[in-house]
């Protein structure tokens, strides 16, 4: 079944933890560098708990994003606040405003204007600034054995690069990640309207097929009784009787269509899903296809496949293809079904004249068709991509001119 998209503030927490690991490994091992291979002079107790309390928090938001709970946008807010004065405890620990890795606060700031209300980064600012102003008053100095001050400059401009270096690298790479989960999200909102929009056009058609199923079975019960009657005056020409009979079948057959579109129409809309596997839902499908062309199955290792759909209004889609498929050609038409570890797939494929790019873009609009007039009205792909896409399944079409057409339905399966 398809997932509920995620909003904003979920997609901007889950990459906000993203990011504090590779703050936090980023952290440890600049810590044991300029500790142990450059000789600085560094607190590690102190400088440790503050990464350890990262770390805690960390673990903790991880939690929270996991626990089904709405996300709030001050929670990464106050994430972000915590950050801000944690780096000012590393900073502290490791020279002050002396210390290269001070543009870091720039990181913060940056990332909160692009996730966060105008409120949360103004905030956030004045906090970075009040900590950058701390440090001036007081800091531990950052000391290195053997050196001059001149050998300290150096060191300290090539910190600065490498600490604009890391500043870039995370600004960038967590804004373009965001940037793609929002556009993603997007898609999924308006594939979410779009589904809706067709939920309602086909509440609307269910409607309207029960109102013509109760409009015209008076009319269509007066023909008959008029036909019958006809059938008792005229008993004495062959010809004319013939006629007669005639207009009492196809009353009878019309009567029996606007009853199945009356049923149908409340049915398959409140129908419950169950559980079938691939094999029986072809096998369905089937029973009202007729015999020719003929349609061949390749069904193999998805006969176990078990998908959990309403049965009619599923295979009365698949039916729907398959009829497709049978007035496009003229040989056989091929159903292949098959499986792997998330989906069912079920292939309808005809040998028939194919399809332009420009129809497949239209294909499944309602009341579009290429069929000739009085042979379809359009709905019949229409339904059946809505009814695949309201169980979270997919129709989807891939046709070359002169070689035929692929209709694929997808649905997830069960086990």
């Amino acid at each position: 079944m398809s997932t509920r998209p995620l909003d904003a503030s979920a997609i901007n927490f889950s990459w906000l933890i993203r990011l504090r690991w590779g703050a936090i490994a980023g952290q440890v091992v600049t810590i044991l560098a300029v500790s142990r291979w450059m000789g600085a002079d560094l607190p590690l107790g102190p400088m440790f708990a503050i990464v350890a309390l990262e770390l805690v928090t960390n673990i903790a938001s991880v939690t929270l994003a996991h626990s089904h709970r709405p996300v709030h946008e001050w929670w990464s807010g106050a994430v972000m606040a915590l950050d801000t004065i944690l780096l000012t405890g590393l900073l502290f620990y490791s020279g002050g405003p002396f210390n290269p890795f001070s543009f870091l606060y720039l990181v913060q700031i940056s990332l909160a204007a692009v996730i966060l209300p105008a409120r949360w980064t103004w905030a956030l600012a004045g906090l970075a600034l009040v900590g950058s102003g701390f440090l001036f008053l007081k800091n531990r100095p950052l000391s290195f054995e053997g050196m001059g001050h001149a050998e300290h400059m150096s060191v300290h401009l090539r910190g600065m690069w490498i600490a604009f270096g890391v500043a870039a690298i995370f600004i960038v790479y967590f804004l373009l990640r965001v940037r793609r989960a929002l556009a993603e999200r997007e898609l999924d909102l308006t594939a979410a309207q779009n589904l809706a929009l067709r939920q309602e056009k086909l509440a609307s058609l269910a409607t309207l097929a029960a109102g013509a199923a109760h409009e015209l079975s008076t009319p269509l019960s007066t023909i008959a009784i008029v036909a019958k009657e006809l059938e008792r005056q005229v008993s004495g020409s062959a010809g004319i009787l013939d006629d007669v009979r005639l207009i009492r079948s196809e009353v009878d057959r019309c009567r029996t269509i606007l009853e199945h579109m009356a049923t149908e129409a409340g049915a398959s809309t409140g129908e419950s899903p169950k559980a079938i596997d691939v094999r029986g839902l072809i096998d369905v499908s089937l029973k009202t296809i007729r015999e020719r062309p003929g349609v061949r199955v390749e069904v193999d290792g998805a006969s176990a496949c078990t998908v959990m759909v309403p049965e009619r209004a599923v295979s009365q889609a698949i039916a729907s293809l398959i009829k497709n498929a049978q007035d496009a050609s003229e040989s056989e038409v091929e159903v292949i079904a098959s499986a792997d570890a998330r989906n069912a797939r079920i292939e309808v494929r005809d040998r028939g004249q194919g399809m332009s790019d420009e129809i497949l873009k239209r294909i499944g609009e309602p009341f579009f068709t290429t069929k000739p007039a009085g042979r379809g009205m359009g709905l019949g792909l229409f339904l059946a991509r809505t009814v695949l896409e309201r169980v979270g399944g997919e129709l989807k079409f891939s046709s070359t001119p002169g070689q035929g057409t692929v209709a694929t339905v997808t649905l997830p399966r069960i086990k």
